[in-house]
């Protein structure tokens, strides 16, 4: 995991619009999750989800850092304690996103509301753009993505096409002093814009 200081990245960051932020390279991407200890540890040592990792529920995928430390409260919240970096294909990451479906109804993809709630029930990626955070919590223009999956998507990406699972707890709990105080001295991974290979995808999930 490539790391860079918060402020130099921010600054190259677009301010408002639907954007996926990530880390990656020509073959790989890095998504986060956050999941009880457990879970969590049971997937970094074993290099795949199991034990009492549930493949019947939908779980919840996060490109973006900062979103994911909103979510779990920079480690903080009960049943989030332990951050994975969880690597995969970006090929495989292209599909999740080619066979999402919005949580909310959208005129431009669904012709009528029978259309949009028939692929909810059958799709098995869901889709949420929900706005991105600053360190501190504070919410921003920028839109951040986050992706549920099920089925057999879920189990290509949890256990028959992962490439790697890091914990980062501890980095996490390294950098969390610094996200409500001198950001001078964050310190997150690396990300940039990603944008998907086919135009249909980008226009599909709504990439700004």
């Amino acid at each position: 995991m490539k790391l860079e200081n918060y402020l130099d990245q921010a600054g190259r960051w677009p301010k408002a619009g639907r954007h996926i932020l990530a880390q990656y390279d020509d073959e790989n991407i890095i998504v986060y999750q956050a999941y009880r200890p457990s879970i969590g540890r049971y997937a970094a040592k074993h290099q795949e989800f199991g034990g009492e990792f549930s493949y019947s529920r939908m779980s919840w995928i996060k490109p973006n850092f900062l979103w994911m430390m909103y979510r779990s409260g920079w480690g903080t919240k009960e049943g989030q304690e332990v951050i994975l970096a969880v690597t995969i294909p970006r090929s495989l990451f292209d599909e999740i996103l080619d066979e999402a479906v919005p949580s909310s109804y959208t005129p431009a993809l669904y012709p009528d509301h029978d259309s949009w709630k028939n692929a909810i029930a059958t799709s098995q990626v869901r889709l949420q753009w929900d706005p991105d955070h600053a360190p501190n919590g504070e919410p921003q223009e920028r839109r951040a993505i986050q992706l549920g999956l099920r089925g057999e998507m879920l189990r290509r990406f949890a256990k028959d096409q992962v490439v790697q699972i890091e914990d980062i707890s501890d980095f996490v709990a390294e950098q969390r002093p610094h996200s409500a105080g001198d950001l001078k001295r964050l310190v997150t991974p690396k990300e940039e814009v990603y944008l998907p290979k086919l135009s249909t995808t980008r226009k599909s999930v709504g990439i700004e």
